[in-house]
């Protein structure tokens, strides 16, 4: 019974962890950096977004990324439309609204467009002096993010 009680606790620790991903906050990475040089990986999305809810629903839910992200990486889940001003590299980006309850933050403008427009979902990949080194605006399966994220590793 103690070892079934035991395998169950272990059991719910491991995939709390996987289902419960906590990404970094922008104003985390300066610090991080200090601490050790990484790829930072930003996730650019928006609520109404299909494409985005299915990445956040199959890529960022596959247990091997997941690690891969946590051991290799900093990552960084952002809603393009998040309304709070954050400072990043430096600088303060602010909420931009662009008509009655819609808009834009900066920050996505600014890692997010390509070709003068931005289209969801992006994933933005800084070096760690939070210089955009790549930048991808489709839809990526696991398969496919893994194998870029092996990439970015090399």
């Amino acid at each position: 019974m103690k070892k079934l009680a035991l395998l169950i606790f272990f059991f719910g620790i491991t995939s709390a962890g996987f289902s419960q991903f906590k990404s970094h906050a922008f104003e985390e990475i300066d610090r991080l950096q200090k601490i050790q040089k990484r790829k930072t990986i930003v996730f650019i999305h928006t609520d109404w977004c299909q494409f985005c809810q299915r990445m956040k629903s199959t890529t960022f839910k596959n247990q091997q990324i997941m690690q891969k992200l946590i051991s290799d990486f900093y990552f960084v889940d952002f809603n393009a439309e998040e309304k709070r001003n954050i400072q990043f590299n430096n600088q303060i980006f602010k909420y931009q609204p662009t008509g009655n309850n819609v808009g834009i933050h900066e920050l996505a403008l600014q890692l997010g467009t390509m070709n003068k427009q931005i289209v969801y979902p992006v994933l933005c990949v800084l070096n760690d002096k939070n210089e955009i080194i790549l930048q991808c605006n489709n839809y990526l399966n696991p398969q496919d993010f893994k194998l870029l994220l092996e990439k970015l590793k090399e």
